[in-house]
């Protein structure tokens, strides 16, 4: 009989993954970006161990958006105390903090666990196209 293999923390071999968001939808970037970082194009995923590659994402002010989504998609966010709600349109998170929105999206699409929290760290998001990572990136 033939079992499934689970690896262990220590057996994950981590990739550095780069992703150019030019001209690419932003919706279709994320979830390529959420399943490498999970690791399930891998053929040793396992869905407890953090076994997914690093992955950056260079110029994501530049990706495109479909439909009316700039003009009427809202993120809100609550600090706790009455009447601290507040409510960020996408097209001005795009112009101010592309990082905070990729982050954001990408944390949606990952376990809702400490997992996830610790899966969403192997991201990184730049508005251009320089990162300091380029000693980790082949090719």
């Amino acid at each position: 009989m033939k079992f499934t293999k689970s690896i262990n923390q220590a057996e994950v071999k981590k990739e550095w993954i780069v992703v150019d968001a030019t001209d690419k939808i932003f919706g279709r970037i994320i979830t390529e970006v959420a399943s490498k970082l999970r690791g399930k194009h891998k053929p040793t995923f396992t869905p407890n161990v953090d076994c997914g590659d690093n992955v950056i994402i260079i110029n994501a002010s530049k990706a495109k958006f479909t439909g009316a989504k700039m003009e009427s998609k809202n993120y809100y966010t609550h600090s706790g105390y009455f009447g601290s709600t507040k409510t960020h349109k996408m097209a001005d998170m795009l112009e101010n903090n592309p990082e905070k929105l990729y982050k954001l999206a990408t944390r949606g699409m990952l376990p809702k666990t400490k997992l996830g929290a610790k899966i969403l760290k192997n991201l990184k998001v730049y508005a251009g196209e320089n990162h300091p990572h380029t000693a980790q990136v082949q090719g």
